[in-house]
């Protein structure tokens, strides 16, 4: 790193998943060490071969929205803002839509924004004509409403973006808000991504192109990382945030610093839109720049929290390419895919991701992959099956990996 560019630190966690919202309760969801994976409820998947997602049942957005509020607000927006709420509560960090401040940004991501919501308008207006439309729908269903949302709640004037770069996106968000505060563009940024995707065409899109899991067994296990019998990523809705912040101004306010984040890298394959680069040149290529980004030996890291999609093909290029750049090391990783407990949120995914690396740090507590049975040979990692390890970690990298060839690494580290 240039000596001259500024440090970035966590300072603030806001998760909303279908196994807890807020820190503390996805924090206990994490180590009870179960799904939170169900057969979807919210509507009807009977036209499907896919039944199950991670569901966020018990949401009351009254919690966090007046109702004048709501009326702007679909449920991609909802999660957007709720999710920053939390995390600046959680950095004990003061904001104020009178009190505008020009040095604090955001920098959010999301796979399909307000699609699901669009969806859902577009049968009322089927039904009802324009009358039964929401006359806000155009403020709704753009992608960037994310950052622009959270903006108008806080008053948060400084730089504001949301990428949508498929299920990288999350990722993305936070290494994008280190750029920001490394080159002296802000001093704060709220990182996140958010996505509301459980509605029937945009679910069955999906199935369409057959990258879920069909499974007709206990829907906890449809998720299943690294394991022999995978068979696709099973689809899930939630958010998160985390307040990234230049290092001295968190100081001087006397915050709780989770993590340092140290690199990032991203790049793209330029290959296929779903499937990844056999050879995994680029995927080898992200993690190594975000390591010389981090200004890190392979050596050094402790833990990689995987893409790990349960997907077939995903799952063993991912081991392929961890064991082409860590070499010896790989063999003395921790790496698992927690994407059983949450299921895949797409673009919110590498986001969530983040504040598990961040907490793991933390705890110094490596989450298991759930629900492995079987173990694959071209996954022949330590893959931390079953059950999560305690275990002295300095530093962690996460992958995320995207529809469209979209890869994207980002390493944290204990603060020293």
């Amino acid at each position: 790193m240039n000596s001259k560019q500024k440090r970035a630190v966590i300072t603030g966690l806001g998760p909303i998943t279908c196994i807890g919202t807020g820190r503390e309760a996805f924090w206990r969801g994490i180590l009870a060490q179960k799904s939170g994976i169900t057969r979807i409820t919210g509507f009807d998947t009977s036209a499907f071969r896919a039944h199950n997602g991670g569901e966020i049942r018990d949401w009351d957005p009254a919690q966090f929205f007046p109702p004048h509020r709501l009326k702007r607000l679909d449920r991609y927006a909802q999660f957007s803002v709720a999710s920053a709420l939390l995390a600046l509560e959680d950095a004990g960090f003061t904001w104020s839509r009178e009190k505008p401040q020009s040095r604090v940004g955001v920098s959010f991501g999301t796979a399909l924004g307000g699609i699901a919501n669009a969806e859902s308008e577009h049968q009322s207006y089927l039904k009802n004509g324009t009358r039964g439309v929401n006359q806000t729908l155009a403020l709704q269903v753009f992608g960037g409403s994310a950052h622009s949302n959270i903006a108008i709640e806080c008053g948060f004037r400084g730089p504001g973006t949301t990428n949508s770069n498929s299920c990288a996106s999350g990722t993305v968000s936070v290494g994008e808000a280190l750029r920001y505060i490394r080159d002296g563009m802000a001093e704060v940024m709220i990182a996140g991504a958010a996505e509301s995707p459980l509605s029937p065409l945009t679910f069955g899109a999906f199935d369409f192109i057959k990258t879920m899991s069909r499974s007709t067994g206990e829907p906890a296990h449809a998720c299943r990382p690294f394991d022999l019998e995978r068979d696709g990523f099973v689809m899930g809705e939630g958010a998160a945030s985390l307040v990234v912040e230049e290092l001295e101004h968190a100081k001087n306010r006397g915050a709780k610093i989770y993590a340092e984040v140290l690199g990032y890298a991203l790049n793209n394959e330029a290959y296929h839109m779903t499937s990844p680069l056999p050879s995994g040149e680029a995927v080898v290529e992200c993690m190594r720049d975000t390591l010389a980004d981090a200004d890190l030996a392979p050596d050094k890291i402790d833990y990689i929290n995987a893409h790990a999609s349960s997907t077939q093909l995903n799952d063993s290029n991912e081991v392929a390419c961890i064991k082409t750049v860590f070499g010896d090391h790989a063999r003395k990783l921790a790496v698992s895919g927690t994407k059983a407990y949450t299921a895949h949120p797409l673009g919110a995914t590498g986001a969530i991701e983040a504040v598990i690396c961040a907490l793991a740090l933390e705890h110094d507590f490596i989450p298991p992959t759930l629900h492995l049975q079987t173990p694959d040979p071209a996954c022949d990692l330590d893959v931390v099956p079953n059950e999560g390890r305690r275990q002295k970690l300095d530093y962690v990298m996460s992958n995320a990996f995207g529809f469209g060839g979209i890869n994207s690494c980002i390493v944290l580290g204990r603060l020293q």
